[in-house]
């Protein structure tokens, strides 16, 4: 089945970039990417959407909170400034944003307000009249991979393993801040069977963590409403996960050592988030 909707979970607080965050949501923090060839500076979300719309996507929901206003506009057609760049004689720099709207004009924007940033299973769950009855991508809005292929590589799978939940996995140094896989058979070269995923582990049991990019199937709704507030007191999608894996099947796909998964909600991941997207694009 052809996916075409993804969800972008972006109402975070972002709390550990303050101050620089109190106006700026996290989302909207600059990275490096390619673009006709040359060099460009992108809000990491942009990139995500881009990535999203060249795997097929064209319904997104966006899941927003306070203080998030700068996505709307973001995203939102401004004739003034694109006239400003003419009158500067900014005529390629307009392209490049008229580009950008073209896109955005061609997809279908959902906007859905989390009151409280209570996990990405309530964020997720506010989803779900968008969602239908669709299979769709969840794709963290903080998240930057250093490659442009995995989506599809996941999108593939989904459509060969035809499982209720796939995820992207990669091995972490430190396990404890992170969803992890504690149980599963090897299904392939970097594919996995998963059957338990804990959420934050006191004492992991492996080093490969849950990278917060999914495909799921509408069964995920049912899960979400049999869980209780988890770590953190938040409704762990982990938790959700782990319910699909008790009696479905579940699969995780292992990132490549060059894709690195890369949190930007810390200043040092921001920071090799930066100098990760310069080496890849600059070429």
């Amino acid at each position: 089945m052809i996916i075409r909707k993804a969800v972008i979970p972006a109402a975070g607080l972002g709390t550990r970039l303050l101050p620089v965050t109190k106006e700026l949501p996290k989302e909207m923090l600059p990275v490096f990417d390619k673009e006709e060839g040359n060099l460009a500076f992108k809000p990491l979300i942009q990139i995500i959407f881009e990535r999203l719309y060249q795997a097929g996507i064209r319904e997104f929901c966006i899941i927003t909170g306070r203080g998030k206003r700068a996505l709307i506009d973001y995203f939102s057609r401004d004739e003034g400034y694109l006239e400003l760049l003419n009158a500067y004689g900014k005529g390629s720099l307009r392209e490049k944003l008229e580009k950008f709207y073209r896109t955005v004009e061609s997809s279908t924007l959902f906007w859905i307000n989390q009151p409280k940033p209570t996990g990405l299973g309530a964020a997720v769950a506010l989803a779900e009249s968008f969602v239908g009855i669709e299979p769709f991508i969840v794709h963290a809005g903080d998240t930057y991979i250093a490659s442009n292929n995995y989506i599809k590589t996941m999108t593939r799978a989904f459509e060969k393993l035809k499982p209720d939940a796939l995820f992207l996995t990669a091995r972490v140094e430190d396990p404890k801040s992170y969803g992890i896989i504690e149980k599963y058979e090897i299904e392939d070269e970097k594919t996995y069977r998963i059957y338990r995923v804990v959420e934050k582990p006191k004492e992991p049991k492996t080093n490969m963590a849950i990278v917060p990019i999914y495909v799921l199937t509408p069964k995920i709704f049912k899960a979400l409403r049999n869980i209780e507030p988890g770590t953190g007191g938040e409704l762990q999608l982990t938790d959700a996960i782990q319910i699909l894996a008790e009696k479905d099947k579940v699969y995780a796909i292992e990132l490549e050592n060059s894709e690195d998964y890369i949190d930007i909600g810390k200043a040092e991941n921001y920071l090799r988030a930066l100098i990760r997207s310069y080496n890849l694009n600059n070429t």
